[in-house]
């Protein structure tokens, strides 16, 4: 088979130069893929817009608990699914993704359509607790598939880039999560306010799901050859080794040996912890206090776009500084990103009471910083570090130890929040602290692969 060139030489400054025609085929490629992954957190975070709109049927208790259910259960997937994805390919992997969790979002819907239409006499938080688990783990393949992908993808010097790009899939993610799921509920409220159809809040991302799941099928590719390219020289930390299989518990003890991968992996334990300790919990807080002051409504109605605008600068601006001021390392934005954070929950404990401005802007501030962290480590340390051969293996052991960290703050902002909100940020910056930290430890890292020209 000939194979039309992907790469045509590199600059100065190591960057490659790609044809014309190979970076539109690149974008055909990642884009249905991260479109895919953006409605995978609308299929994901359609639980918080359930839990404000069902009420005291899904208490705040009742929801940290089905929420850590699924996000422990995503942090140990990895141990299947990031070899799993090395094995047989991220194409692979997303098909599993988008349409396992439609199937359990189908389900979800069907057991709550089931107890609010029919009276079935069920348990609500067990029922939920064992398909939103479900739901978690095909949802890990999500992440572990899009850096697999891109990994054979994107060299080394353009993955900066790249993390931006993966913070605004995320960004799109959030915004579907929230706002579309937010219409969904209003729509079904305003045609029926006695008895609203709210198990379509998990049926309408089911069928977005299904729909990609069928377009993915023809245009994903694995490799830019699958595609009629040339592979090429990533340059990453595997590139030494292009022509050589990995066998698993060679692609296993790669990643667990691996220094500046387990002190990323921390790092991004600490922002599971605090991006859904925040993105989760404050519109539960506005939807609290919306009796007592309606300017918590602006919030309430418009989170979702207020994420996507604050997700989308921060990726953006995270691969900015990466790539052009910090000579494509990863660790010194996530430090600066970090120490962002500490100061606006500082803030946030300062506005707390009776200030929907004030806290607003801190909580923003905050989703810029710590989703730029997020798809600057998770996004793209992960495939300079694992390497396109390992790629899979190392997100998904980084991404499980987000969601790690985002079940121990579920469980304990649960039970905190229902006693007193004052402790909401207070339990947040011992975090943030940790993370700046560790982002000082690996402050020069730079993947040590074989030079590409």
């Amino acid at each position: 088979m000939n194979l039309k060139q992907s790469l045509i030489s590199f600059s100065e400054n190591g960057k490659p130069n790609h044809s014309k025609k190979y970076r539109i085929r690149r974008v055909l490629n990642w884009l249905p893929l991260g479109l895919t992954y953006a409605f995978l957190y609308m299929a994901r975070y359609n639980l918080t817009v359930s839990k404000n709109a069902l009420g005291n049927l899904m208490t705040k208790e009742d929801f940290g608990i089905i929420f850590a259910a699924g996000t422990i259960t995503y942090a140990f997937s990895f141990l299947i699914n990031g070899p799993l994805t090395d094995k047989f390919g991220g194409k692979s992997s997303i098909l599993a993704s988008a349409g396992g969790s439609a199937l359990m979002n189908i389900l979800m819907g069907l057991f709550l359509y089931g107890i609010l239409a029919l009276n079935w006499n069920i348990n609500l938080t067990i029922i939920f607790s064992i398909l939103y688990a479900m739901n978690m783990y095909f949802q890990s393949f999500g992440a572990v598939a899009i850096v697999k992908v891109n990994s054979a993808w994107f060299h080394v010097k353009e993955r900066g880039v790249f993390g931006g790009i993966f913070g605004i899939l995320i960004s799109l993610g959030l915004y579907f999560a929230f706002d579309w799921s937010q219409i969904v509920v209003n729509t079904t409220v305003s045609i029926n306010p006695e008895n609203p159809s709210l198990w379509f809040v998990f049926w309408v991302p089911a069928f977005i799901l299904l729909l990609w799941f069928l377009i993915d099928i023809f245009i994903i590719k694995d490799h830019p050859s699958q595609a009629g390219y040339e592979n090429f020289n990533t340059g990453d930390a595997t590139s030494e080794e292009d022509d050589r299989k990995y066998g698993l518990l060679e692609v296993i003890k790669k990643i667990f040996t691996n220094k500046i991968i387990i002190i990323v992996g921390l790092i991004e334990f600490c922002t599971g912890v605090i991006r859904n300790g925040v993105m989760h919990w404050f519109p539960i807080y506005a939807k609290e206090n919306l009796e007592t002051n309606v300017a918590w409504n602006f919030w309430l109605n418009n989170w979702g776009l207020i994420l996507m605008i604050a997700g989308a600068s921060g990726g953006m601006l995270a691969g900015w500084m990466s790539d052009k001021l910090f000579g494509s390392r990863r660790a010194p934005v996530a430090g600066i990103l970090y120490t962002t954070i500490l100061l606006s929950a500082i803030g946030m404990r300062l506005t707390l009471y009776d200030n929907p401005i004030g806290l607003g802007v801190c909580v923003s501030l905050i989703s810029i910083a710590v989703i730029g962290t997020h798809g600057m480590l998770s996004g793209t340390a992960t495939m300079d570090f694992g390497g396109k051969k390992a790629a899979g293996t190392a997100v998904g052991l980084i991404d499980g130890l987000v969601y790690l960290g985002t079940g121990v703050q579920s469980l304990s902002l649960g039970f905190i929040t229902t006693r007193n909100w004052a402790y909401w940020p207070i339990f947040l910056i011992p975090f943030i602290l940790i993370g700046i930290f560790l982002t000082i430890k690996i402050w020069h890292a730079f993947p040590k692969g074989k030079t590409s020209h």
